[in-house]
């Protein structure tokens, strides 16, 4: 049983902005791009699962549209972690202390004052990632960086980062496509 992962196409945001779960827009034609590419690749039975947030739920239109036998869903558990105060923010523009306090907490504080911590956005999508397993089927999730990342640590078993150091540093480049087996 196999979890693909796929990023959405880079977004209309501004370049080094911190747009977790602010809805930001994607160039229709990039989206299209990555739906074309990906579709056919995809097994018979695959279920598509969306985050709704529309850099993710256009690319799962588009690949529906090309695969309409392939049911999909859309999974709030899938969206990307809530920055608080952040977001929106250039990333260069938060203060080092706000920044510090964040990843010397990392599990349990809460980046921009009030988003969500790194346990409540593991927990969350812990729990979609366990539904998968349990479903015992191929899947393919149109998701972010952040919710690629920790699907990582909970298939290697780390069911919360509770140091910065431990998430994952790799760079996931717009519009990749990982795999996870089940």
């Amino acid at each position: 049983m196999k979890l693909g992962l796929v990023r959405h196409a880079q977004t209309t945001a501004v370049a080094g902005s911190c747009y977790g779960r602010t809805d930001v827009g994607v160039p229709p034609e990039a989206t299209r791009a990555i739906a074309e590419r990906i579709a056919p690749a995809l097994a018979a039975q695959t279920e598509l699962v969306s985050s709704p947030l529309q850099r993710c739920a256009l690319l799962a239109q588009a690949i529906a549209a090309l695969r309409p036998e392939l049911p999909l869903r859309v999974d709030t558990r899938i969206a990307e972690m809530d920055f608080g105060a952040w977001e929106g923010c250039d990333w260069r523009s938060i203060a080092r202390a706000e920044l510090d306090a964040w990843t010397g907490a990392f599990a349990d504080a809460r980046p921009g004052g009030h988003g969500e911590s790194t346990r409540q956005f593991m927990g969350r999508v812990g729990e979609a990632f366990d539904e998968w397993r349990a479903a015992g089927r191929d899947a393919l999730w149109i998701t972010h960086a952040g919710v690629i990342r920790a699907v990582w640590l909970l298939r290697d078993g780390l069911r919360c980062a509770e140091r910065a150091d431990q998430w994952p540093s790799r760079p996931i480049a717009f519009g990749e496509w990982v795999v996870v087996e089940g």
